[in-house]
């Protein structure tokens, strides 16, 4: 794979609370893969971030040479893009993490969109925290029926 377009995004029910990440990567227009996963309890900026990583390591493997990140989070692309110094002593190892992914490729540009543009990465991370909470409830609700 040449060039990848990514779309990112982090989700946060609390804030910080029950968190997901949601990427789909695209090829010539189309989408060649999806990623959801819940991170645990985090920030949306930490979910943002993790996001970003899982994204730059899926193009790593995919050995894309050229990146254009989607995102719809204005803090995150003003981040990489220097236009925002990292100040927060949560977010500056994962800044650091991807710098470092950054390195693997010839060109990244990094996109502030708005958010209906991004809606297919943010159902994944919703998703992501929606299932594991639907399956924690259904597990308290057995452990509940199996004490009576």
């Amino acid at each position: 794979m040449s060039h990848l377009d990514i779309y990112i995004d982090g989700a946060s029910k609390g804030n910080p609370g029950h968190s997901g990440i949601g990427v789909v990567i695209c090829s010539q227009g189309r989408t060649i893969k999806n990623i959801s996963s819940y991170i645990g309890k985090a920030t949306n900026n930490i979910a943002e971030y993790t996001a970003l990583i899982y994204a730059l390591e899926e193009a790593l493997l995919l050995k894309a040479k050229t990146l254009k990140i989607n995102t719809d989070s204005q803090l995150l692309a003003r981040q990489l893009n220097k236009v925002y110094k990292v100040k927060h002593p949560g977010i500056i190892n994962l800044f650091n993490r991807v710098t470092r992914l950054l390195t693997g490729f010839e060109k990244v540009l990094v996109n502030h969109i708005p958010r209906e543009e991004n809606r297919g990465a943010d159902k994944l991370a919703n998703e992501a925290v929606k299932k594991t909470l639907k399956k924690s409830l259904t597990i308290s609700r057995q452990n509940v029926a199996a004490r009576h």
